[in-house]
Formats: C-alpha cells, structure tokens, sequence
C-alpha cells in the first residue's frame, strides 16, 4: 500500500491544477462526496462515475474516486439505493470512498483532455477553437488554454489514416471511430474538441480546418454542416470518437500529475469502459 495523503491533499493538488473556477457556470465539478481529513493510499481514475466503477473502486480499496464527469450534473432530490445514482453514493459512503469530479475546468488546461489531444495529435503552433479565452497559468504546469484546440500535423495525411491513428490511441469500443466523406482526402491542418462538440462545428470551419474531431455528432448539425457548400473540401471533413474514449485520454495526465505531487501514493486507472454501447450488428 502506497504512502498515505489525505482527501484534502489530493483535491488540493487537483484544484490548484485545474481551478474549479475555470469551470462553466452550469458545471458541477469538485468534492462530491467524502471527508476531506480522510486518509488515502490509493486513488482510482475514470472517466464516468458509474455503478461498475464505484464497485471497482471498492474492490480495489481505494479511498478516492476521481471522474471527469460529475455524477449530479443535473441535480437529484432522491437518491435510493436501487437507482444508478444513489447506488453510486450509497456504495461510495458505506465503503468511505471519497469522490471528486472534474469537467470543464480540466477540459480547458494543457494538462487536461485538451492538453491530451494536442500531446496525442502533437498539433504544432495550436491556439484555441473557441477564441476570446485569456490564457492562465496554474500549478503543476496546467496553463488555462481553452476549449477545444486548432493547429497543424507535423506531416500530412488522411482522413482515413487520421481515423486510424486515433482509433489506436483511444480506447476500443463497439462502435469504433466514424469519418466523413472520402477516405483519401488530404489532411494538414486540425480541430478537435474532447467530448460533445457540435456547438463548435462553426468555428471549425472559421479556422479553415480540413478535419474537425470531436463526439457525440448528432444527424442533422453534422449533416448541415457537410451540406453547407457544395463542394466537400470547402468545410472540414468530421471525425466522431465516442465520448468516454476521447476523455479518457486525460486519465493518464492526471495519474502522473498526482504521481509527481503526492509522491508514494498509488493511482489507478479504472479498468472497464463507460462508453454506453457494448456490441453492434453490421
């Protein structure tokens, strides 16, 4: 068993890397549940709070659970022990498991899932997706950079090698990577957004992207936007990852920033999928 930290300890590391006011005002992020005195030895990263990984978390012994996504993003007033949520919490507190949450202000930090992207994509000479953010410095190296990211291969491709690479550095799911259009067409210059990202397929465009990578691409904007000019090349190609893998990119980040910041302690990565979808029929 690994050194013992506290929960406040390891939170406070979190919340000086990634500042809970960097989140969105909707956002629910930070300590969810558990005692900030408590001790910890061991940490389990994932992206979603579900059932399976509050369980894992408990059959792994760890006192601290860290998710990208909050488990009451919308709110609940009952929380019974037969519903996801409430076996989530009830299952978390009999086992004195803490849980932290974090969302948009990670998703905004170089050392967060868009940090993960430029790292993964190694995009030369990025700036933001969405313009207009002031840039900020935090601890443990995180720099407020933005949502979302835009800049340049360091080699030209395809979109269909494109696809390919990023289906090897996500994990696997049933329904793997989609792309548009044709499969040869050239690639050089990038947007991506972690997560939901229709509401930037305009500001891909801005950026004169030739391929705009995010999830959760919906039928009609993701159609609306290739049928917006005639010709396909005049508007970046769409490549949809699922949501828990494209995130998940950031787990790794986060086990190495606690492993750097609270040396002795153990940081797991959670080892089953949240993506929703578990098989598929040609």
């Amino acid at each position: 068993m690994g050194s013992a930290q506290t929960v406040g300890a390891v939170i406070g590391a979190l919340e000086d890397a990634y500042p809970l006011s960097w989140a969105e005002q909707w956002d629910r992020v930070g300590l969810v549940l558990g005692e900030r005195s408590a001790e910890v030895h061991r940490v389990l990263l994932a992206v979603d709070p579900t059932v399976s990984v509050a369980r894992e978390a408990i059959e792994r012994d760890a006192q601290l659970l860290i998710t990208h996504h909050p488990l009451l993003l919308r709110g609940a007033s009952f929380l019974p022990a037969d519903d996801g949520k409430g076996a989530v919490v009830t299952a978390l507190l009999r086992h004195g498991t803490a849980l932290w949450c974090g969302h948009t202000n990670v998703d905004r930090s170089t050392r967060g899932t868009v940090g993960a992207w430029l790292n993964a994509l190694d995009l030369q000479d990025a700036a933001p997706l969405v313009p207009g953010e002031e840039p900020a410095q935090a601890a443990h190296d995180s720099h407020r950079f933005g949502l979302g990211a835009v800049g340049t291969l360091p080699a030209a491709t395809t979109v269909g090698e494109l696809t390919s690479t990023i289906a090897q550095l996500v994990p696997t799911t049933a329904r793997g990577i989609l792309h548009t259009g044709d499969a040869a067409r050239p690639v050089r210059r990038v947007a991506v957004c972690p997560g939901a990202g229709d509401s930037f397929l305009d500001a891909a465009v801005a950026a004169e992207a030739d391929v705009y990578i995010t999830s959760d691409l919906r039928h009609h904007p993701a159609l609306e936007h290739l049928e917006s000019a005639v010709e396909p090349s005049a508007v970046p190609a769409l490549i949809d990852v699922p949501h828990a893998a494209s995130e998940a990119l950031w787990l790794p980040l986060a086990q190495q920033l606690l492993t750097e910041a609270l040396p002795g302690m153990e940081v797991l990565l959670s080892e089953h999928t949240t993506d929703p979808w578990s098989g598929r029929a040609a």
